[in-house]
């Protein structure tokens, strides 16, 4: 073997060995969960009776631009069941589009009917969602604040099921678990599902389980209004304020209660570009919390336990550089590699790995099924495509981490919602993003790259590693090709792509202004 060929296998070897780990730990998480649910599920309530007194609630809805759900959210939360005196609604608008209107409409409506309710608009969007709920937090009245994003739609008993949960002093946050109401649109809507169940169904039942920390989720969720306040507030330095301030409040020793009973409707990317937009963001500010939380993390007086379990959950999306990486440089050369020695020769070795990098993914995505709905058999016959599209946007996620690594500041991109249940809206009638078109190009090239390979390892009949290089190759063509489909749709429709939805480069002068004050609509 030469000096180059030992390099490329030692490097391949050692990036997949850590992504083994991470397999590992996703393993752990998923036989744990099986013990904890009903545990968790079946936990005494911290006021098990019928409340004589109600606390005061500020009901907040940030939103930008979501005309298509906004006046849904609102209608929503007027019918949720609790004293209307005892209630404040906040609707927190940053938007420039006709949901403003909208907004102005529907809370002059329920203003006549007896609710406190309030537009509150800033005079800029200084600090993107993080800003908007800081500036709101002066005129919020409530002692807890459940917070929804535009496209959620809680039931009417999600107080009366949540709030009891705070007559224990030191509980800061009662997070809920996610449902899906688009989940039936197509394909990607029912892989995302599949994602986000084995999150709220293995993950956050784990970690509540066994009392290590765990982040709220960005919605659905109830703070108490002391805990945001003695946790330092709401910060816009990182793409995901909500864990950042998970973890500043948890490392003051506030509570967190997980309610995966309790859920809450929600709405999922109708499309590849708004899904990789979402998936940037929430690795990109993982990575960026890593950053700040991490050096505190291991210096606060808390258990080994916590700390570990805290340094997998920030670090994991590291995973997708680390494949990204393996991807494009060194997994095919490693494969040629093998090939032309022995074939058989580290099969031994090639098997456990390709079983904890991957099959470990495949356990965890069908142990949050099993978790929620106890069955697993009829998602079976998607978990390819699930596996492959969770390796293809390795491109978009690895491109995150590297920007949260070095610094590179970005705007916060929303995800657009299109407000139809159960059925996908033509691309046209839909708010846009825009998106990477270098990384969706690369995503086609290795894709192409992959597909090459593998009909050369089937006329090689080096069958061992055709599974390995089709989850590739498949994950690849679909992030590129229904990527290049939707903005040729869009460009056959004559939409163009507003800026005030696309990510833009930002720079630290201009994160760094503070707030220029609040107009709060009567």
């Amino acid at each position: 073997m030469t000096l180059s060929a030992a390099l490329i296998l030692s490097i391949h070897y050692l990036l997949v060995s850590v992504l083994c780990i991470y397999g590992a730990h996703r393993i752990y998480h998923s036989i744990a969960a099986g013990r904890l649910m009903k545990r968790v599920t079946s936990r005494p309530l911290s006021s098990p009776e019928p409340l004589t007194v109600f606390p005061k609630v500020t009901i907040q809805i940030p939103l930008y631009n979501e005309k298509f759900v906004v006046a849904r959210i609102i209608d929503r939360v007027t019918e949720i069941e609790y004293p209307k005196d005892r209630l404040q609604i906040q609707v927190i608008d940053d938007s420039t589009d006709e949901s403003v209107q909208i907004v102005a409409e529907r809370v002059a409506h329920y203003k006549t009917l007896g609710f406190e309710i309030s537009h509150v608009r800033r005079l800029n969007r200084a600090g993107y969602k993080a800003g908007a709920l800081a500036d709101a937090m002066d005129a919020v009245t409530g002692e807890f604040i459940a917070i929804f994003d535009a496209d959620f739609l809680p039931e009417p008993d999600f107080l009366m099921k949540t709030i009891g949960e705070f007559t224990t002093p030191d509980v800061g946050l009662v997070q809920t678990r996610w449902s899906y109401l688009n989940t039936p649109s197509n394909t990607l809507t029912k892989l995302q599902t599949i994602m986000l169940d084995a999150h709220f169904g293995v993950e956050q039942v784990t970690r509540f389980g066994q009392d290590v920390f765990f982040n709220f989720n960005g919605t659905a969720g109830i703070w108490r209004k002391s805990t945001i306040e003695d946790a330092g507030g709401w910060k816009s330095d990182t793409l995901t304020e909500d864990t950042d301030l998970s973890y500043r409040a948890q490392l003051k020793g506030w509570k967190f209660i997980y309610r995966p009973d309790v859920t809450c409707p929600s709405e999922i990317p109708e499309t590849m570009r708004a899904f990789k937009i979402q998936q940037h963001r929430w690795a990109k500010g993982t990575i960026e919390v890593m950053k700040k939380i991490l050096l505190p993390i291991w210096k606060a007086p808390i258990s080994l336990r916590r700390k570990f379990e805290a340094s997998l959950h920030l670090t994991a999306n590291i995973t997708y550089l680390l494949m990204f990486v393996d991807s494009l440089f060194l997994l095919l050369p490693s494969v040629h590699i093998r090939q032309q020695m022995d074939p058989n020769l580290l099969t031994w070795l090639d098997l456990p790995i390709f079983a904890f990098a991957s099959l470990s993914h495949a356990y965890f995505f069908l142990s949050g099924q099993k978790r929620l709905y106890g069955k697993v058999l009829d998602k079976l016959f998607i978990l390819p495509a699930l596996l492959a599209t969770s390796i293809g946007l390795g491109v978009n996620n690895g491109r995150a981490v590297i920007e949260a690594l070095v610094g590179y500041k970005t705007g916060f991109a929303r995800t657009p919602k299109v407000g139809v249940e159960g059925k996908s809206v033509p691309i046209k009638q839909s708010y846009q993003v825009n998106s990477e078109n270098w990384s969706t190009t690369l995503e086609l090239a290795l894709a192409i790259l992959y597909t090459l390979f593998l009909i050369w390892a089937c006329l090689q009949a080096y069958w061992i590693v055709v599974p390995f290089l089709s989850l590739f190759a498949i994950g690849f063509f679909y992030t590129s090709v229904l990527s290049i489909k939707e903005a040729w749709s869009l460009t056959r429709a004559g939409t163009a792509l507003p800026p005030t939805v696309s990510e833009t480069k930002i720079d630290s002068a201009s994160e760094a202004k503070s707030m220029q004050g609040r107009i709060i609509r009567p």
